[in-house]
């Protein structure tokens, strides 16, 4: 009696998504796409490139915004494994990069661990793109030396257990993932261990994509400003004096949303 094979195991292909602009996918993450079975997307992957899936595959929604969780990320890494195993070309489509505050290592263990072959296909993550659609370089020679990535989302209830004397560096720019919920607390301790309140700043609001809107403040102002323009979900924050160059360099504008303090120097 023959045993039928299990099915040959396809890599799965963990692959970054960038911010949102479909011209910044890059080549390989498109291949990927377009050669896949299903792919298992994120909350930040925006429309424009899901629109990019082919008509005959599946699409399975795994949530992963801060707080609200769709699924939960055990769910996701056993998910990924049965659908290896299943023998189809999978994609996990994830927003930014896999390996910057995407848990993409996470997933890529369990894999592994799994004996599961995977590839990492990168993206342009958001503090890259964000900025840049939003006229503000990360390093700018005289302003900034360096670059400090942090992200503002608590893992557990608690504070927010950040190397503040190391953060408040006005040398240094500082860019914050999902810190709009601690944005208050962020600004005041940023102030409290010594950057000046009127440190130049902006939020970042849907970066790359034809709905994004930036907000330009001094660092004390920002969380008044934020919630004057009533900015939601995704937002990138980005603090340093890099951040005063957008008002010459800013290029893509379709929603800007600027404080009157901003304006006005006060």
């Amino acid at each position: 009696m023959q045993r039928n094979s299990p099915p040959a195991v396809t890599p799965i292909a963990i692959v970054g998504a960038g911010p949102g602009d479909p011209d910044l996918l890059t080549v390989k993450g498109l291949r990927r796409i377009m050669g896949a079975d299903v792919v298992v997307y994120d909350k930040l992957v925006s429309d424009a490139i899901l629109d990019l899936i082919p008509a005959g595959a599946s699409r399975i929604f795994a949530g992963k915004q801060a707080r609200n969780h769709h699924m939960p990320q055990e769910d996701i890494n056993e998910l990924l494994v049965r659908l290896a195993r299943s023998g189809r070309r999978v994609v996990r489509l994830k927003g930014g990069d896999p390996f910057v505050f995407g848990r993409g290592g996470e997933e890529a263990l369990h894999l592994a661990q799994a004996n599961i072959p995977f590839e990492i296909v990168p993206g342009i993550t958001s503090s890259a793109g964000c900025a840049a659609y939003a006229g503000i370089p990360l390093t700018h020679r005289g302003l900034a030396h360096s670059v400090r990535f942090v992200t503002g989302h608590l893992a557990t209830e608690g504070t927010l257990d950040l190397d503040w004397d190391g953060l408040a560096d006005p040398e240094t720019t500082l860019v914050v993932y999902m810190g709009l919920t601690n944005l208050e607390t962020i600004c005041r301790e940023l102030i409290g261990h010594g950057l000046p309140a009127d440190t130049p700043a902006a939020a970042i609001n849907q970066g790359t994509r034809p709905d994004q809107r930036t907000v330009h403040a001094r660092l004390e102002d920002l969380p008044r400003a934020v919630t004057g323009a009533g900015l939601k979900g995704a937002t990138l924050l980005v603090i340093g004096r890099v951040a005063g160059l957008a008002l010459e360099l800013e290029w893509f504008n379709p929603g800007r949303a600027d404080s009157d303090e901003a304006d006005s120097g006060n």
